[in-house]
């Protein structure tokens, strides 16, 4: 199998590049024990998850190399002082503005459908940002830059979906149209910023986007 490429590594931290199709950490069933997670620790064997994205989902994803790390990383995103950065590809075209737009609308678990999730008043709160970054006519898109202020599961793919914006390619929340327009969720987690833990410095990674 091939070595992980890591973005960035130090002794306190990995940050990796997931690829579309990948799950973070290992599924129910021996079929689903290939993963991020297990492939880090083939390389690295402290490595600890801190985050997870959706298997659909590519881009980066960070770890820690210590159980301090962990802990210390998760209460930074639990703080909201972890930026993440996503780009998508959307369904129909959106107004552009140099604003941001917020989609704030509570979210739980669709139970009867699981592991669908469903705006619901009762829900978590739960809030996106979102801008056009550009305009795509002739495919009846938009090109979305999005912005978690929360991290609730499949947050971004419900959100998009309740603005009537579906993720182009959702083989879980798209209609049928809207899965074939896309060979895989056109969705992806392009920046990550921090401050590092250990020493207080501002770190932040990219990665291009994997699909046009």
């Amino acid at each position: 199998m091939t070595e992980l490429q890591p973005i960035h590594e130090d002794p306190h931290l990995l940050v990796l590049d997931k690829p579309a199709g990948l799950l973070c950490v290992p599924g129910r069933g021996e079929d689903k024990q290939d993963c991020l997670s297990a492939r880090a620790q083939r390389q690295w064997p402290d490595a600890l998850v801190v985050h997870r994205l959706d298997m659909a989902t590519s881009g980066l994803v960070l770890m820690a190399r210590s159980a301090q790390m962990q802990r210390l990383l998760g209460d930074a995103f639990a703080a909201r002082q972890v930026h993440k950065g996503y780009e998508a590809i959307v369904d129909g075209l959106l107004p552009v503005s140099t604003d941001w737009s917020l989609i704030d609308a509570p979210l739980a678990a669709d139970w009867p459908r699981r592991p669908l999730q469903k705006i619901d008043p009762a829900g978590k709160p739960s809030q996106t940002r979102w801008r056009v970054k550009r305009l795509l006519p002739a495919r009846h898109a938009s090109h979305l830059w999005l912005e978690p202020l929360t991290g609730r599961s499949h947050q971004l793919r419900v959100h998009l979906l309740s603005i009537g914006h579906p993720i182009l390619g959702d083989a879980l929340y798209g209609s049928e149209a809207v899965r074939q327009r896309a060979p895989r969720l056109l969705l992806h987690a392009a920046a990550l910023a921090l401050l590092h833990p250990a020493d207080g410095r501002a770190l932040r990674f990219e990665s291009p986007l994997p699909f046009a």
